[in-house]
């Protein structure tokens, strides 16, 4: 009986704790929510009140934040996996002979007397019916013309002779080609000289994420994006 009477008293006793604390803890969270709400009356405009569409126009705004962040730091990521591409595709250049924009030509002449010159090049951004070539020395005066017929458009590579319009052989050294090209209908059309140059070696990229080649001395050093053709 004693037994019971201390069974009862005990869970009387625990009732009424739990009823206390319950009763306490929603004090607090009253406590609490009156806090909030007069902090916000204290720090909003009386005759403009925020109302919900507001708040959740600033929710929008801290999430596109937020994801714009992310898109950075994704951007971020690709373009490093692009530049070390870009790295590797350049490597492979090295050693190899590309038609860059210029119009320098160099000619040597072997043990035997015969001419060894430079390629060149031409890029045309539309077809020509008739594309001429003409050959100078260093202090402007034509060494040789050539015509070189029609041209599709794009970029089309040619190899001088080495010979003067005289037949005989040019000295050794440096040479510039420029060109004339015409349209089916006798108009004049824009065309790019192009040099040979041999690639040397590579620059990693700089802080634009530009890989470069290394052309030598006398070309310097060139975009990825420059090469107009390997050979």
């Amino acid at each position: 009986m004693a037994s019971t009477i201390d069974s009862n008293v005990y869970n009387s006793v625990n009732a009424t704790t739990a009823s206390a604390s319950s009763s306490k803890a929603s004090d607090e969270l009253n406590d609490n929510f009156m806090t909030l709400l007069v902090t916000q009356l204290q720090n909003q405009d009386p005759m403009n009140p925020m109302d919900n569409s507001e708040m959740t126009s600033q929710l929008a705004q801290i999430n596109t934040v937020a994801g714009i962040e992310d898109l950075n730091a994704s951007l971020e990521v690709i373009n490093g996996q692009i530049n070390a591409g870009q790295a590797m595709q350049a490597a492979q250049l090295i050693g190899e002979g590309v038609l860059v924009p210029g119009d320098r030509l160099l000619l040597t002449t072997t043990e035997d007397g015969k001419a060894v010159t430079t390629p060149f090049g031409i890029e045309l951004g539309q077809p020509a019916s008739s594309v001429k070539a003409t050959i100078t020395n260093e202090s402007g005066e034509v060494i040789n013309s050539y015509d070189l017929g029609p041209a599709a458009a794009g970029v089309e590579s040619f190899q001088w002779d080495g010979m003067t319009a005289d037949g005989a052989t040019a000295v050794d050294g440096a040479y510039q080609v420029s060109f004339d090209a015409t349209g089916a209908e006798g108009e004049k059309i824009a065309v790019s000289a192009l040099n040979y140059a041999i690639v040397g070696g590579v620059t990693p990229a700089d802080a634009n994420g530009e890989v470069m080649l290394d052309l030598g001395a006398v070309y310097g050093q060139v975009g990825l994006d420059e090469v107009r053709q390997i050979l």
